[in-house]
């Protein structure tokens, strides 16, 4: 379940052309404090009858947490992504912090980008962090010169671990206090019932596609615990005028359709592409002003209809545009942050069986509530440093679960936008052939702006 990215650096922009390992480690150490997510640590609450806590963890240590690994010769993509899967792979410790750097050199022949690059492949588990709290950890690392001062914010502990008569104390303090909230939200929810009802009842809207209804792809079973992983860049100004093509449309449905008919082809390619149109799951934050620097996941979601049963790529871009308007108005018809406030009232233990049970009956169900996960995270538009050394591109990775392995990050920074791939190596062994279908759905919507 841990999310991140895979950071590219190029040395050109630092004096003396080398960035060192240990400046690696040096820059870490003076932004510690900057991130909550980095020093802390969880402490499960006896019998589980509540929810785990954030604590300090007493003994951190930073070189367990950051490695340094290098690349074999030539140093290309795919000796990049096989590496970055095996890393992805790994489970994290779940008594340290919940996250993990790896420095990756050796990057010497990737194609646009400046040999003797660096990457670092960061992996954070999502329970720490959500697209939005993972901007504080972008931020924490990066500076916007290369030649930035250093930052004067040292790692304060202030918390002692609990004992687990303290832990079981503030579970009971939690279950007198929760029930008090009930009143409040089923205030929020009755008129949140009528305003569906209502946008429901509309005639130019549809319901999106619902369990039965949804096709069964190969993306949607048991996933096993081998991860492939790969990405390719595009150009920001050439996915605007794609948009632009369609009046109405976002960007987001601009991605949306680059995403759908790279699907279609690879789907298409196996002999496996479904008559009816697959649906993905797009993550929303929730996260309200005040939480912008919480630690933790304040994620909802709206099921969008991709329209693959759509042959021509320009023609899906208009019916992707409508299909999110819809998805948009039930969705704030509702209140992502309402559907969310109920998952707190679900006790810990009760949460962790169903979702457990969940996720085998949506691999073992002939038809699944989705067939992909499709994530947008918007980034900086400037150039960012870290020890000095320019950011060049940014890949992300995320979570499969039982039914559900097919995912897609995708993230802008300064200019480009990068669409990934994250899925299990026995269901998608050929990540080249996605990225290739993802990069021909691309060029044939740019073509459609010529024609």
């Amino acid at each position: 379940m841990h999310i991140g990215s895979v950071a590219i650096y190029d040395q050109s922009s630092v004096e003396g052309g080398l960035v060192t390992f240990k400046s690696i480690l040096a820059m870490m150490e003076e932004r510690l404090g900057m991130a909550r997510s980095f020093t802390e640590r969880l402490v499960h609450v006896p019998m589980k009858v509540d929810y785990p806590y954030w604590v300090s963890d007493p003994d951190f240590d930073l070189e367990y947490h950051v490695r340094h690994i290098a690349l074999p010769k030539p140093g290309d993509w795919r000796q990049l992504w096989i590496q970055v899967a095996r890393l992805v792979s790994r489970p994290l410790d779940l008594s340290r912090p919940l996250w993990e750097f790896t420095v990756i050199e050796g990057l010497d022949n990737l194609d646009g980008i400046p040999a003797g690059s660096y990457a670092i492949v960061s992996k954070i588990h999502h329970c720490a962090i959500d697209g939005v709290s993972g901007q504080e950890i972008t931020a924490a690392i990066h500076d916007l010169e290369p030649d930035a001062p250093p930052i004067d914010r040292p790692l304060v502990r202030t918390d002692i671990e609990p004992s687990r008569v303290e832990l079981l104390g503030r579970a009971a303090v939690n279950s007198i206090r929760q029930p008090l909230r009930v009143p409040g939200l089923i205030r929020e929810t009755l008129p949140a019932i009528g305003r569906l009802v209502k946008t429901a009842s509309e005639d130019d809207i549809h319901l999106p596609a619902v369990p039965g209804r949804v096709p069964v792809t190969r993306f949607n079973q048991r996933v096993s615990p081998n991860r492939v992983i790969s990405g390719s860049r595009f150009d920001l100004d050439e996915i605007k005028a794609i948009k632009n093509s369609v009046p109405g449309a976002t960007i987001n449905d601009a991605v949306l359709a680059i995403c759908a008919g790279g699907i279609r082809r690879y789907l298409e390619h196996h002999g496996e592409l479904p008559e009816e149109s697959l649906t993905a799951m797009a993550p929303i934050s929730v996260r309200s002003d005040s939480e912008r620097t919480d630690a933790g996941n304040h994620v909802s979601a709206m099921v969008v209809r991709l329209r693959t049963d759509i042959a021509d790529d320009t023609e899906r871009l208009s019916a992707i545009r409508d299909a999110t308007k819809e998805s948009k108005e039930l969705t704030n018809a509702v209140g992502a942050r309402l559907m969310t406030d109920y998952t707190e009232f679900i006790p810990a233990a009760t949460a962790a069986l169903a979702s457990r049970l969940a996720t085998r009956l949506a691999a073992n169900s002939t038809r699944p509530a989705m067939n992909c996960v499709i994530s947008n995270v918007p980034g900086p538009q400037v150039p960012l440093y870290a020890a000095s050394a320019r950011l060049v591109d940014m890949y992300g990775f995320g979570p499969l679960v039982d039914g559900l392995a097919l995912f897609i990050p995708v993230l802008s920074y300064c200019g480009g936008v990068t669409i990934g791939v994250t899925s299990c190596r026995e269901i998608m062994p050929d990540p080249e052939r996605f990225m290739d279908s993802i990069n021909e759905a691309f060029e044939e919507l740019k073509a459609g702006l010529v024609a």
